[in-house]
């Protein structure tokens, strides 16, 4: 089951640049994953974009402009923007 929220004892450190359907690299839509203890928040700002985990089991979302999804560590995924879209994904480690 995909995660909703983010866990309190983390902190944003990093973050994408803005990708487009056109800018994305080939990385994000593809099969990949985060680090273990790095958690992602995939932001879609404009259209919408879908998180996919192939599992087993599969499991898509399609996330709309003003939403998030959560990226878990180490599990593998990746992002298909859908038509027009504007998105990042922001980084969050544990409260040292």
């Amino acid at each position: 089951m995909m995660k909703t929220q983010l866990p309190e004892n983390v902190e944003k450190y990093s973050e994408t640049p803005i990708f487009t359907e056109k800018t994305v690299p080939k990385k994000v839509t593809e099969n990949h994953d985060t680090k273990a203890g790095v958690w992602g928040k995939l932001c879609v700002l404009d259209g919408a974009v879908d998180y996919i985990i192939p599992g087993p089991p599969k499991q898509e979302r399609r996330v709309f402009a003003g939403k998030f999804a959560v990226i878990e560590p180490t599990i593998i995924h990746r992002a298909k923007p859908i038509g027009e879209a504007r998105f990042k994904v922001e980084f969050y480690r544990k409260i040292k």
